[in-house]
């Protein structure tokens, strides 16, 4: 069963969660009751093909290997960071914590489909984010194992995201909200949950069916082909985005019903003026992630060993990495990679025009620039988009 994909899925949410909004109207806790219930919700995402009801083992097995793994994987590294602090077990823990991830990524281009299920990458992510944490000595604490599992399996987010951080998690989850506190979260759920339905099954799927199903060659004479792919370019982009902000605001509604405030993934990313303030607004949740665990401790690192001593240089190599890593996240081939090189350019051709900028003050900051500047922007991030579609090749 993929989540948030038809209204059986809403059905079967909505009666399960019930329970839980009962109690948090009460004012009492649904921390038992959501631990439960995940487990159901689980079972079905992973465990149901909805084609012809029967049980996925292939899924069901490999998400029970894979979570076993991780948490042993953390549980282990734990234990060992309260008394050691060697790099090179830090490094390996994390690569052993990617390399399903790296697998179910490589093997397809070996005809291999041998493990993999939905939401591999985001329990990763958290997986990775925790061992990354406990070797900065965030997390001293033990973690009782189900408060593990249900931080990496957290149904509402599972399959997609948004990438919570396991502090602002815990603290959620630990906390039993007032009824007025309760009222407040349940008010803004069910609004999050009406805008997913607006963007996902009404605006995606207009510009989805209606648009870009002709795009971008048949056109009908109305379009030659350049116009034809222009048009493509812009129609994918306002579908990207209603499509997958419409599924992260059904995430972050449901989330809110069981108490835990999942942070927003977007916002109003194509009012940017500018791709570093686009990349602060586009998927923040992963954006973040990537900054946080691969820039910044890139640049920290190279730093810290003096290898290359001009930070801009050193900044403009982890802005490759950053992005090339996130093209390959999305997939091997090939328009996935050119997107994230096209995207590392661009951030890098900014940051040179910016500090420039600084010196000669040629792009002074008033409502014209700005307009302007959100113009520009838009056109470039959709130009990018269009590369991830890979109708350019």
């Amino acid at each position: 069963m993929i989540p948030y994909s038809d209204f059986l899925f809403f059905l079967i949410t909505a009666i399960a969660l019930l329970p839980t909004i009962i109690l948090g109207f009460l004012g009492k806790s649904s921390r038992k009751y959501n631990l439960f219930i995940t487990v159901v919700m689980l079972a079905l995402i992973f465990g149901l093909d909805m084609g012809d009801y029967t049980i996925n083992w292939k899924a069901t097995i490999s998400i029970l290997l894979f979570t076993l793994f991780q948490v042993l994987l953390i549980k282990g590294y734990h234990s060992y960071r309260k008394n050691k602090n060697h790099t090179a077990v830090f490094v390996i823990g994390v690569l052993l914590a990617i390399l399903p991830l790296v697998l179910v990524k490589v093997l397809p281009f070996f005809n291999l489909h041998i493990f993999g299920f939905l939401g591999i990458s985001y329990i990763t992510f958290r997986a990775v984010q925790m061992i990354m944490e406990t070797r900065d000595g965030m997390m001293k604490k033990d973690i009782p194992i189900t408060e593990l599992v249900y931080f990496l399996l957290f149904f509402p987010t599972v399959s997609s995201g948004p990438i919570d951080r396991w502090k602002r998690f815990d603290r959620d989850f630990k906390k039993v909200p007032t009824k007025e506190e309760y009222r407040e979260l349940v008010y803004k759920g069910i609004n999050k949950i009406f805008l997913g339905f607006l963007y996902k099954f009404i605006l995606a799927f207009l510009l989805y069916n209606k648009i870009l199903v002709f795009l971008p060659d048949r056109t009908y004479g109305v379009l030659d082909s350049f116009g034809g792919h222009l048009a493509y370019m812009y129609v994918y982009s306002l579908y990207l985005f209603f499509d997958f902000a419409g599924y992260s605001c059904f995430a972050i509604g449901v989330s809110y019903l069981m108490g835990i405030r999942t942070p927003e993934n977007f916002n109003l990313p194509f009012i940017s003026r500018n791709i570093k303030e686009f990349w602060e607004r586009w998927h923040m949740s992963l954006s973040f992630w990537f900054r946080d665990y691969v820039y910044m401790r890139f640049v920290f690192w190279m730093m810290k060993n003096r290898w290359i001593k001009n930070r801009y240089t050193v900044s403009y190599i982890g802005y490759f990495l950053l992005f090339l890593l996130m093209g390959a996240w999305h997939g091997l081939e090939l328009h996935y990679i050119v997107y994230g090189l096209y995207q590392a350019l661009l951030i890098i051709c900014f940051d040179v025009f910016e500090r420039w900028n600084k010196k000669k003050k040629f792009w002074k900051n008033n409502k014209w620039t700005h307009a302007i500047s959100v113009f520009i922007t838009f056109n470039f991030v959709c130009f990018g988009f269009y590369i991830f579609s890979g109708a350019l090749f």
